[in-house]
């Protein structure tokens, strides 16, 4: 792969038949992974850490089976409105995982799950990374399942690289869907996203990105059309993974998906909660490893 050429796809391009090896829940037990390694400031700004329930949710279609994910739920939530029926979904990219780029997912989870105004937060494996249609299936049978079990009816999705796939497919077909964000997306099984307006868009890239070009971001802004919220953010000379801005790129996230469930975050928060460093810059890529985020054709690059 050029580095003057990046790819605007990692969607796998084996063909159509059923893939035969899938993700498990028992691949990450006694990881580390279920919270962000520091959770101090969280409990200086007197902010109780979420609940976290790892599990495995079935998804019944031809290939049948489970997708592994980590469900941070708040230990409060809002008695009405908006924010008591979101919740937020986190896709990683072409070779799965459950802690996101730069382990930004593990962050963004506990973050937003123990506001004040807190909504659960799904860090969602796929079965089969990298193959869309599986993918779409994982993410709509966790919509169905958090509606099912937490009275959830509004989703928040966002996607890393690939992940970009699943997010502007069922965004773009399911109304439930509330906003849709994504970190260094393909522009591959993205048309979804032509019909995502006037719901919000948020998409941030590096220019740096050596894996997928910043002009898929580009693209995508440009195929949302003009008629509801976008917003493109492109970090100079940063990589795939926004490592060297990784701590901005989750503001941004949090105040996108806390906006889409209708929260203006109270200045205390925004200050002693979304702008705390939860993971150290020396944490990231090493939680990213052992979260598989980095395993088939991701890189940090």
């Amino acid at each position: 792969m050029s580095s003057t050429a990046p790819k605007t796809s990692l969607s796998s391009t084996s063909g159509t038949s059923t893939p035969t090896t899938t993700a498990k829940l028992s691949d990450y037990q006694n990881a580390g992974l279920d919270h962000a390694p520091h959770l101090a400031p969280l409990k200086a700004a007197k902010r109780t850490p979420p609940t976290v329930k790892p599990l495995s949710i079935k998804v019944n279609d031809a290939a049948d089976g489970a997708v592994p994910g980590f469900l941070h739920l708040p230990a409060s939530r809002a008695s009405s409105g908006p924010a008591s029926k979101t919740a937020a979904i986190l896709l990683s990219g072409a070779g799965g995982g459950v802690v996101g780029p730069s382990s930004m997912y593990l962050s963004i989870a506990d973050k937003l799950a123990s506001l004040s105004n807190g909504i659960p937060v799904l860090r969602l494996d796929f079965r089969y990374p990298a193959r869309n249609k599986y993918c779409v299936r994982d993410t709509l049978a966790a919509m169905d399942w958090l509606e099912s079990e937490h009275n959830a009816s509004r989703f928040v999705l966002v996607g890393w690289s690939f992940g970009g796939a699943p997010v502007f497919t069922v965004g773009g077909a399911d109304k439930r869907v509330v906003g849709c964000a994504t970190v260094a997306s393909q522009t591959a099984e993205t048309e979804g996203i032509r019909s995502l307006a006037p719901r919000p868009v948020l998409l941030l890239h590096g220019t740096g990105d050596s894996t997928l070009s910043p002009a898929c971001s580009e693209r995508l802004y440009a195929m949302y059309g003009s008629k509801g919220d976008r917003k493109l953010k492109l970090f100079d000379g940063d990589n795939h993974a926004l490592s060297r801005n990784a701590l901005r790129a989750e503001e941004m996230l949090c105040e996108f998906i806390m906006g889409c469930a209708g929260v203006t975050i109270r200045e205390d928060e925004q200050k002693g909660v979304v702008e705390s460093e939860l993971v150290g810059d020396g944490e990231r890529v090493e939680k990213m490893r052992r979260g598989g985020d980095l395993r088939g054709r991701e890189s940090m690059e």
